[in-house]
């Protein structure tokens, strides 16, 4: 189901260390995907919608270069992207056999793809990095994925990073990671991020004021008290 609009715009203001900090107040615990980091054009906040890509461990009778023209391939996946998904992969942390190359980027790009998150490596780095499409990867390799990955599906659960991902649950990335946002609690953690980038904004002005950090934050009960009533004009 698409998300809002208004919500995709809040979140774009909001960091991943503030997102973690609200999921994991929601018991959340696993929410940021360990290996991806910024690798290609993600100097902006990257938010949209999870679409789910899965390899399992290499197999010789089918990780071949002939899989790459099967129905079921990193290929026909591309091309079921729609506008504005988030590519998520998951290659099981390998790091010598690269998942995608400049080709296929670059076709995610022209077909508007957000942006590629994965816990394994890309190849043709260079290329890649031509194409404008934001990356977080965990570095790159030259290897092609058949060295070391089979692929196996799209748009079903998967686990990259150590973190649970299901079809359309929410991706935020920026400097610092990616974190997941499950479908079901995008509305209620949107809400409670914008609250707490709002107060962490006044305490970091009360902090250059000189304010001493205990009670302060996290805040007490007067604390809290005087960001109310002061809140209205940050």
């Amino acid at each position: 189901m698409p998300h809002d609009l208004a919500i995709l715009d809040a979140l774009r203001a909001v960091t991943t260390a503030t997102l973690t900090t609200v999921l994991l107040k929601k018991g959340l615990r696993r929410s940021w995907m360990r290996g991806p980091r910024p690798l290609y054009h993600a100097h902006e906040r990257l938010v949209g919608p999870a679409f789910t890509l899965r390899f399992v461990p290499m197999r010789e009778d089918l990780a071949t270069p002939e899989s790459w023209s099967s129905p079921r391939s990193t290929r026909a996946a591309i091309e079921d992207m729609p506008e504005g998904a988030v590519a998520i992969v998951d290659a099981m942390g390998i790091d010598d056999a690269g998942i995608f190359g400049d080709i296929l980027c670059a076709r995610m790009h022209k077909r508007g793809v957000a942006g590629l998150i994965t816990d394994g490596v890309v190849r043709d780095g260079a290329g890649v990095s031509d194409t404008g499409l934001p990356v977080w990867a965990s570095g790159v390799a030259a290897p092609a994925s058949v060295a070391g990955l089979t692929f196996v599906g799209w748009q079903e659960p998967i686990g990259c990073g150590g973190v649970a991902v299901f079809p359309d649950d929410l991706i935020v990335a920026d400097s610092d990671g990616a974190v997941v946002i499950p479908a079901a609690m995008v509305e209620e953690v949107t809400h409670a991020a914008v609250e707490q980038e709002r107060l962490e904004m006044w305490i970091m002005r009360e902090v250059e004021r000189g304010v001493a950090l205990p009670g302060l934050y996290p805040p007490n009960e007067e604390t809290r008290a005087r960001y109310e009533a002061q809140k209205d004009g940050l």
